[in-house]
């Protein structure tokens, strides 16, 4: 016994009274589940918007290095340009790779609130009494 009386028998109105409230308990619970969806979502894109201001910064560094290797190749004869050139190359294939994989987690943020979408389809197939709600 753990001192908790039993529950009254309750009448088809009460009960069909009581639907309103747990339709709005759901609906509440539904919108909660895509609010924290949808700011995980935005964390994704959030780092993947990083690693692109990342890539520019890569970029920008890379221009710096071919101008010093145009003005070392107007001041040298022979290859110290050569090897300014080769350095900035490096930095382009760097900001390729920050691209690639900033455009990949911008992918995956920019999906949508997929399972909110399926979790609601769900709870609309239970209230139809087609399927049944885990």
């Amino acid at each position: 016994m753990t001192g908790v009386p039993p529950r009254p028998k309750r009448s088809l109105f009460s009960l069909i009274a009581d639907l309103p409230g747990y339709f709005m308990d759901l609906v509440r619970g539904e919108i909660e589940q895509l609010k924290k969806e949808l700011v995980t979502r935005l964390a994704q894109a959030g780092i993947g918007i990083g690693l692109l201001v990342a890539a520019a910064t890569v970029l920008f560094l890379a221009l710096a290095v071919f101008i010093t290797a145009a003005i070392l190749g107007l001041s040298e004869v022979l290859p110290p340009w050569a090897s300014a050139l080769i350095v900035g190359g490096g930095l382009l294939v760097i900001a390729a790779i920050l691209v690639a994989i900033g455009v990949a987690s911008l992918k995956r943020g920019s999906q949508g609130p997929t399972e909110s979408i399926d979790s609601i389809k769900k709870d609309v197939r239970a209230i139809q009494g087609i399927g049944k709600r885990d």
